[in-house]
Parts: structure tokens; C-alpha cells; sequence
């Protein structure tokens, strides 16, 4: 598919001012002004602290789980938390658990199995919990939409308080709280937490009432930054914060798991990419080819040597995702080619031998590919589960809610989603996902570069370094900058690591330019020595010379115009 070049247009007059207001460079004010961030709010982007956190309490029905914990402490009462399988739900779990366990609450954990339960709460497993002296459940990351199970969990004498982010319909369960800012009520201005991010705001609001150190919350940071950074939500406002100091924690971590992940892993870098690329995999790894305990095992553990077997373990399932994630994906394809499905404006496929816990993994990949919303589908235990994710600009949730009467369940975000349905519904699913999707079709007709800036030789320089820089961590709402630099003349061409990565040497007047397009071998000839082209990609330093220089990592080129 031809890609798009939007280079983001902007106020110079504004520009002047936010250069002459915060004593930053032209770029910096360019990249503000790129990510619509407020004149008003970019001392907080630039600088916010843990004091720009916002008050936990403003957040609708904090203050009844507060006092419904508050009462489960003082009565000895047994709670339970509730959690989801993914790197979010597994973060939540750790930080909620670890901090009850500290005020001296008798708590335990439960985590459903992706194969054999499916996400959320479930009337079994809540029997379960009951027979085990729980009288209080604390659900993170999940619960929202769980109206019948709220309602049986109140039945069989268990208190539910509600924690979640993902999308809330008009009616809530029957819970004595329900902790989301994502509620139609809600007033709480920061309304895109994560899962865990929401837990921290409990955790937080927990220390107040109890007149603790600010310590004995801020120290769950590190843990909080990855199930944020995992979850994919804006990495904006409090997420920002959040993230920026959880991941600097983390370079000294005291978390006996966390430690041994990273040793295991040796990243050059402690930032939000490898936290996304190396470090979520290997956590989500168990959840997705089974029962996620083994991640929050590892998290809390105390003795090194276990922690290390166990981060080992993780290791080899995500081993073991790769090569199912491999089979699921060349499958998936010779279905679209055999069918010619990708002349649809969405891509639904059912294989009843996929491996639930892979198949979303396997449409981001093919969203990658063919542009549109991909759902995945597949059988367990005699249900259909989905898995669907979908390109920006596209709300998943909105289009499956047209669909609502053509599944049984279904939640997520704008982005992603998972949903079950009956074998017989199949059908008619696809036509009317692909209904709702045509209708949406003009948000997905083409792939958007979307340019921060337009560079020239000046710019590449030391200062530009340090925006970027400054602009970290980088995630959903807060991309890696991308700059358009025009009218470069090829000076070699050559492809590196089998034929796979494209390496260009470019010349502005008299200075050279070091380019490396990664997967773009196939490109090779589409461009010749003495050509003009124009490049839209990021900036780097190229560590592999001495002294090091700066290179321009491709997104994209095309021939120059003029």
C-alpha cells in the first residue's frame, strides 16, 4: 500500500512563542506542537514531577473501596484479587498484592486460564474463591462488563470492588465500587490510566488514608511503567510521568524477578522500546500459552536463584509463542490469498486450531500488512473466542458494539479487542463486522507517516539529539519523532544482513548522511546512485562508529519531485 507523508502543520508565531516561553529549540517547539500538546501543559510535558499526579480520591467511588478494604483489614477478612493474564493485568496483580500484604491483609491472587476460562471473571472460578474463605473480590484490569457475574458473586456472599479501564457501557454491575475513569460519570480528568495505573491510584489512596510515607507507593513504580508501557495507552499526562520515572527506577530495581528478567534480557537500554519489544513478551509469554502465574510468581519473588529459573521459563514460552505465532501467521495468510479476503474492508478468520493465546499477536501483524481491522478466531472447549486489533483511527470497540447482536461478549479499547461467540454466529459476524467496518472505511484507506517536522543539514547536530531525547519516553500518543529531510542525492546503495536491511549513503551539498532502512531490502532498485530522494524517518546515533555519527533510521523514500 502507498504510504502517506503527513507533515504536521504549524503556527510560527506559535512556535515563536512556546521558543521564547520554555527556552527551547525550534525543533523542540515543532515536536510540542506535533503531539497537540497544550501551550499551558508543556512545563508538565517537559518537566512534570510525581507531584503532578493527580489526587486518587478525584476519581468516582475511590473512597468505598477505600473503606470496603479499610473493613476487610480491621474484620481479618480474606480478600482476593481478581486479575487479567496480560502484562497488565499481571503488573496489577503484583503492585495490589504486595502492598495489601504489607498493611497486614490476609490476600490471595487469581488469575483465570486463557485456554480453559477465557478473560474475566467467571461464575466457577468465584465458587472457587468463595470455598476458599474469601469474602471480599478486587478486580484489576477486568470487570467491567461483568454484570452477571457481579450479580452471582452477590448471591454466593462474596463483596465485589470493581478496578478497570477498558470501556464501560451505560449499565455497571451491581458492585460496591466501581474503580474506572473511563465511567460516563466520571469527573477525574485523566481518563486514558492503565489497568495497573488505575491499581496505583488504589494503592495510592490506601497510603493516604493510612497517613503512609509517600515511599510505600512510589517504590511500585517500576512495576507500574511496565504493565503502562505494555497496555499501549497514551503515553501522556500521568502515564508520562509515570512511565519516565518507573523505567529510571528500574535501572536499580529492587525487585528480586525484575532483576533477574533484565539480566536475562542485558538490554543496552532501559527504555520504553525494550520494555514494549523484549521485556512484555517474555511476561505475557505463560499468559498467552496457558496460566499467567508463573509471571506474577516472578515478580514476587524473594530468592534470586528461583527468580532466575523462573525468568529462564519464561524465556523458553516465548520460544515456544514464536514458533506457534509462525504457524498461525503463514496460515492465516494462504487463507486471505486462497480467498482473496483482502479485497474486504476487514479481514475475519476462523481456524478452530489456532492458539488462542497467539492469535492477536497475529493480527497486529497482519493489521501491519494489509491496513485494515483484523479479527482472529478460533475454538476452545467448544466456544468461539476473537481476538481483533485494528489500525489508528479506527475504533474496534465502536465497530463491534454494531455487532453486539452477532456475539455473546465482547470489551477492549479503540485498538483491541477480544470477544466469544457461538460456531452458528460465525456468518453472520463477518458481514456485519464488515458493515460497520465500511462504514469506516475513509479513516483506513491509506498508511499515514504522520512527519513531526522537516529538517535540513543544520539541524543534525547534538541539539536535535537531546530533543529527541527530551521527548522519551516514547509510546501510544507520544510516538518516536519522524522528520522529512528532501532533495538528498544517493551516494551508495547497498543491502546488509542477508539482503534484508537497506543501507544508503545520502549527500547534501558537501556533508554525507549515514540511512538504514530495516526490512527494506526488497527496495533496493527502486533507486539509483545519483538519484534525488526524499526521506522521512527518525534520528539516531549510529553507535557502531567511532567517534559516533548521526543516522537517519528510513520509515520511508521517495524519488524528489524537483
Amino acid at each position: 500500500m502507498q504510504k502517506t507523508w503527513n507533515l504536521k502543520k504549524v503556527d510560527n508565531e506559535l512556535l515563536e512563542r512556546i521558543e521564547k516561553k520554555y527556552g527551547v529549540s525550534k525543533i523542540m517547539a515543532k515536536l510540542l506542537c506535533a503531539r497537540n500538546i497544550e501551550f499551558d501543559e508543556i512545563d508538565n510535558y517537559l518537566n512534570g514531577t510525581l507531584d503532578d499526579l493527580l489526587d486518587p480520591f478525584e476519581i468516582k467511588d475511590m473512597d468505598k473501596l477505600v473503606e470496603r478494604v479499610d473493613i476487610a483489614i480491621k474484620n481479618k477478612e480474606k480478600i482476593c484479587i481478581y486479575g487479567d493474564y496480560d502484562v497488565d493485568g499481571i503488573t496489577s496483580i503484583t503492585i495490589l498484592y504486595q502492598f495489601l500484604t504489607k498493611l497486614g491483609a490476609q490476600v490471595m491472587y487469581y488469575l483465570p486460564d486463557r485456554l480453559i476460562e477465557g478473560y474475566g471473571l467467571n461464575n466457577n472460578a468465584l465458587n472457587e474463591i468463595k470455598s476458599k474463605g474469601v469474602s471480599l473480590v478486587i478486580t484489576v484490569d477486568c470487570g467491567i462488563t461483568a454484570i452477571e457475574e457481579t450479580k452471582y458473586a452477590n448471591e454466593i456472599g462474596l463483596d465485589m470492588c470493581i478496578t478497570d479501564h477498558h470501556e464501560c457501557s451505560e449499565e455497571l454491575p451491581n458492585a460496591i465500587a466501581i474503580v474506572n475513569p473511563k465511567r460516563h460519570d466520571s469527573t477525574y480528568s485523566f481518563r486514558v490510566l492503565a489497568g495497573v495505573g488505575v491499581a496505583f491510584k488504589c494503592i495510592t489512596a490506601l497510603s493516604k488514608k493510612y497517613n503512609l510515607d509517600k515511599e510505600e507507593y512510589l517504590k511500585y513504580l517500576d512495576i507500574v511503567s511496565i504493565g503502562t508501557i505494555s497496555d499501549i495507552v497514551p503515553l501522556v499526562g500521568e502515564n508520562r510521568i509515570i512511565s519516565r520515572y518507573g523505567l529510571n527506577m528500574m535501572k536499580n530495581t529492587n525487585n528480586i524477578g525484575l532483576r533477574a528478567l533484565l539480566k536475562l534480557i542485558s538490554p543496552k537500554e532501559i527504555d520504553s522500546m525494550m520494555v514494549s519489544f523484549s521485556m512484555a513478551p517474555r511476561i505475557n509469554a505463560c499468559g498467552r500459552m496457558g496460566n499467567a502465574s508463573a509471571a506474577v510468581k516472578l515478580l514476587l519473588e524473594k530468592d534470586e536463584k528461583i527468580a532466575e529459573r523462573i525468568a529462564n521459563e519464561l524465556d523458553e514460552l516465548n520460544t515456544e509463542r514464536k514458533n506457534v505465532e509462525t504457524a498461525i501467521f503463514d496460515s492465516a495468510m494462504k487463507q486471505i490469498e486462497n480467498n482473496k479476503i483482502d479485497s474486504r474492508n476487514s479481514i475475519v478468520l476462523y481456524d478452530e486450531s489456532w492458539h488462542n493465546g497467539v492469535i492477536g499477536i497475529v493480527a497486529s501483524r497482519l493489521v501491519n500488512i494489509y491496513y485494515k481491522p483484523v479479527i482472529l478466531l478460533t475454538k476452545e472447549h467448544g466456544i468461539i473466542r476473537g481476538s481483533g486489533r485494528c489500525p489508528q483511527g479506527f475504533s474496534l470497540y465502536d465497530a463491534l458494539t454494531e455487532c453486539k447482536d452477532n456475539v455473546t461478549q465482547f470489551g477492549g479499547h479503540e485498538l483491541a479487542a477480544g470477544l466469544s461467540l457461538t460456531e452458528e454466529m460465525i456468518p453472520n459476524f463477518i458481514e456485519a463486522f464488515e458493515i460497520a467496518s465500511t462504514k469506516r472505511k475513509n479513516v483506513i484507506s491509506e498508511q499515514i507517516i504522520e512527519v513531526d517536522a522537516q529538517i535540513e543539514r543544520k539541524d543534525l547536530n547534538a541539539q536535535i539529539i537531546k530533543d529527541i531525547r527530551k521527548v522519551k519516553p516514547y509510546g501510544q500518543s507520544n510516538p518516536l519523532p519522524i522528520f522529512l529531510y528532501k532533495n538528498l542525492k544517493v551516494s551508495a546503495i547497498r543491502t546488509i544482513k542477508e539482503d534484508k536491511h537497506l543501507k544508503l549513503i545520502l549527500k547534501d551539498e558537501k556533508s554525507l548522511i549515514d540511512a538504514i532502512g530495516f526490512s527494506m531490502g526488497d527496495r533496493r532498485d527502486e533507486i539509483r546512485i545519483g538519484d534525488k530522494i526524499d526521506v522521512v524517518g527518525s534520528i539516531e546515533l549510529n553507535a557502531f562508529n567511532t567517534p559516533k555519527t548521526i543516522q537517519i533510521v528510513l520509515q520511508d523514500f521517495k524519488k524528489s519531485i524537483n
